[in-house]
């Protein structure tokens, strides 16, 4: 079948557009006047072939129109509440295409139904799609698939992608407000010594006087963001720059890596951050079917640091040649020694998705404590500093208007 894209009106004169998928244009035409919709405009959306005649992306993801975890969530969870009504998997993908309001999700999931109808796996003909569908999502699916459980699967699918975002959502919201009052903070800093402490300045220096030293520390400062103001709003973004550039190589990737997740107490955090990733993804997939070292090699894909990463490959060596996966991460000190422990108990107990599913929760309780505590102490933190920057700039303007008080009495 064919994905055309339509614009239309519907019985009231309301201007509508989407997708459907017929043999050809006639057949489309009459689908859409079935749904009470009369086309204005009717193209069909090209597939194209890989050199070896199979479908390629020919529905490739525009920039501007990224897919969003939580539609792929919802999407997930609809299949598999379809699925296990009876649904055949073609039906059910297809009655979800409409669910989405992205074009680009509707295209692709019509290109997946078609893909299945042509025999391929729903596995297959997700992986179509790797810059929406993760590893981790399609290896699961095709475990699924295998043992004939794809409806379960799909549903613990949904839960770790929803859990997984809302975990995400709440470190974001958790940083969002120490974030603004600091850039507040900075911009209202610029100002003061950029536009309004260069005016008062300008009294005194007029009066020839000898002036305090914390007010010629200010002239100083005042006169260094009057010139290069621009130098210091430009300085946040080459600094990203050139951490981009350093992250290209992967001697500077592995620098930085190292480096952050090291730090004193914020290395701690991201520690346990890629810890609870790391337990909630083997976790899942280990449940779902997925062998060990499979598994391992997908977490290794999405560990999100390359000293994690580097640590995971070795283990996974290590298990290939009949070793442990929990004494191999308990020797590393990148890795947190709790969660490596509850790995060797679960290895011991056959009981290892249990372990890993608890260790995860533990993580991630923790994190969220540790994000709390933190920006509960950040808040006041930056109040006072923005206090004391202020009352030494008053300070800085205040000691020669004294002074000047002191020569005329």
């Amino acid at each position: 079948m064919t994905v055309f894209e339509y614009k239309a009106l519907n019985a009231k004169g309301k201007n509508i557009s989407g997708i459907v998928d017929a043999d050809n244009q006639a057949a489309a035409q009459g689908k859409l006047k079935q749904q009470n919709l009369f086309p204005v405009s009717l193209r069909s959306v090209e597939s194209k072939t890989d050199g070896n005649g199979s479908e390629s992306q020919s529905l490739k993801i525009n920039l501007f129109s990224r897919i969003k975890s939580s539609e792929i969530a919802m999407i997930t969870q609809l299949i598999s509440t379809l699925l296990s009504a009876g649904f055949p998997l073609v039906k059910a993908v297809s009655t979800v295409v409409g669910q989405t309001r992205s074009k680009s999700f509707q295209k692709i999931l019509s290109s997946v139904k078609d893909a299945i109808e042509k025999g391929s796996t729903f596995a297959d003909a997700l992986a179509q799609y790797p810059k929406v569908f993760s590893p981790v999502y399609i290896n699961m699916v095709a475990a699924g698939e295998s043992s004939g459980t794809l409806e379960i699967v799909l549903e613990r699918l949904a839960d770790f992608s929803e859990k997984k975002e809302e975990n995400k959502k709440k470190i974001q919201a958790a940083l969002a407000y120490p974030i603004i009052m600091c850039v507040i903070g900075f911009l209202v800093l610029i100002i003061l010594l950029t536009y309004i402490v260069p005016g008062i300045i300008d009294i005194f220096s007029d009066l020839n006087q000898a002036l305090p030293l914390p007010t010629l520390v200010l002239i100083n400062v005042s006169n260094f963001f009057k010139s290069f103001w621009w130098a210091i709003m430009l300085l946040p973004f080459l600094i990203m720059a050139i951490i981009y550039f350093v992250r290209k190589t992967e001697k500077g990737e592995l620098f930085l890596d190292k480096l952050i997740i090291c730090l004193p107490v914020a290395g701690n955090l991201i520690q346990k951050l890629i810890a609870a990733r790391f337990s909630r993804t083997l976790g899942s997939l280990l449940e779902n079917g997925v062998p060990l070292l499979t598994a391992l090699k997908i977490t290794k894909s999405i560990a999100g640091n390359k000293v994690v990463c580097n640590l995971i490959g070795t283990a996974t060596e290590s298990v290939q040649q009949g070793g442990e996966l929990g004494e191999t991460l308990s020797k590393s000190r990148y890795f947190p020694n709790l969660a490596s422990q509850m790995i060797k108990v679960g290895e011991k107990s056959g009981e290892m998705e249990k372990m890993l599913e608890k260790s995860a929760d533990l993580y991630e309780k923790d994190v969220q404590t540790a994000m709390t505590a933190a920006t509960s102490l950040l808040e006041p933190i930056i109040i006072l500093i923005m206090g004391v920057v202020v009352g030494m700039i008053i300070m800085a303007i205040y000691l020669p208007m004294v002074e000047i008080n002191q020569m005329v009495r």
